[in-house]
């Protein structure tokens, strides 16, 4: 019998499973930088001591919440994309664009945990937040490099200005091993960084409360927008 299939090793999941819930209920009402590990030990139904068995300190209770929020944003993305003809390079791009937004409005506390203000004193532990912290802009980079490999695209393959930016974007070519030109990897990173912009607008009320009757109107907008900035549109 393998060490997952034990009871032990079942119960041990679930009880971080359960820290992790009870986590991301604490980040909702008190947030980030209020977490407290022995609120969390309270809520759980065991004493203080108890739970730094499982969760060293409130850092990794932080990464914990961090990797699941990236985790659980990353299969919303997957599942709106999987319904989607692979084909269909600009409705995999808005599929994409509004899991993000569906998400981030479901679970404000979390998007905030990832997108918003740095924690006071926390700085997440890029060996295990790069991976998941990274899926859904993997995501729009496959939709990118399939419309360019399948000729959908045209950019200008002209160098994109400074040396030291064209070095940077051949290494982020090399590292996610895309075919397209810097001129569509950088255009691409603008939709990524305006997409995320967009959703924080409305998650954060930037826009104002008064501003738009109802925010996703502006979002689509702004959606098919992006769309177009990339050549898909």
């Amino acid at each position: 019998m393998s060490d997952a299939s034990t009871p032990r090793s079942r119960a041990r999941e679930q009880t971080m499973r359960d820290i992790v819930r009870i986590g991301r209920t604490h980040l909702a009402t008190d947030g980030a930088a209020a977490l407290s590990l022995r609120a969390v030990a309270r809520d759980l139904g065991v004493v203080s001591s108890a739970v730094y068995r499982y969760v060293e300190s409130r850092d990794e209770l932080l990464t914990l919440l961090v990797v699941d929020g990236y985790d659980e944003l990353g299969d919303a993305v997957d599942a709106a994309v999987a319904s989607v003809e692979r084909s269909d390079h600009a409705r995999r791009m808005v599929a994409i664009g509004r899991a993000v937004r569906e998400w981030a409005l479901a679970e404000p506390a979390t998007y905030a945990l990832l997108f918003g203000s740095p924690v006071p004193g926390y700085e997440a532990p890029a060996e295990r937040t790069t991976e998941p912290g990274t899926r859904v802009i993997r995501r729009l980079v496959e939709v990118w490099e399939d419309a360019w490999v399948a000729g959908v695209l045209t950019v200008s393959e002209d160098a994109v200005g400074a040396r030291r930016l064209a070095r940077d974007l051949a290494r982020i070519r090399r590292e996610l091993g895309i075919t397209a030109p810097d001129a569509l990897v950088a255009r691409g990173m603008l939709a990524w960084a305006a997409l995320f912009g967009c959703v924080s607008f409305e998650v954060f009320g930037q826009y104002g409360a008064d501003t738009f009757s109802d925010p996703k109107d502006i979002f689509e907008h702004h959606l098919a927008a992006l769309v177009a900035t990339v050549g898909l549109g």
